[in-house]
């Protein structure tokens, strides 16, 4: 996998006057069962979150609220997505290392994960991950 195999996916948006809905299901929107749901918010500014990549994990990134930027590497390339929009996700396929980083003020980060939380499909150390890549 590589960094051209992440994607923005725009999500359906259903635009009422009440304000507006969008929804995400599992192998429809994105392509792998939600096993998983959690969210970053209260991100002081300066701040940076994540700084791993994972095995076998694959994730949708979601600006629920604010914005923030992705970096994702793979070791030959790099690329910086700015997601500043709820009804649209960027998809994380495995083996991608990324950080989070250019919170906005009461910026909320939604991750829609396809696996449990299991540290042993983490890497948390770039030159662990670099020497696996090039396995």
């Amino acid at each position: 996998m590589n960094v051209s195999n992440c994607k923005v996916i725009d999500l359906p948006k259903i635009q009422d006057p009440r304000g507006n809905l969008t929804f995400i299901e599992g192998n429809a929107h994105v392509p792998f069962d939600i096993r998983r749901v959690y969210y970053l918010y209260d991100v002081p500014g300066g701040a940076e979150r994540g700084g791993h990549a994972h095995k076998g994990l694959s994730q949708l990134i979601v600006a629920m609220s604010g914005s923030f930027d992705v970096v994702l590497d793979d070791g030959t390339e790099k690329r910086r997505i700015h997601l500043n929009r709820s009804y649209q996700g960027l998809y994380v396929c495995p083996m991608i290392w990324r950080e989070l980083d250019n919170f906005s003020s009461g910026s909320v980060c939604m991750v829609l994960a396809s696996n449990v939380y299991e540290e042993s499909d983490y890497f948390r150390d770039y030159s662990s991950y670099i020497a696996a890549r090039s396995e």
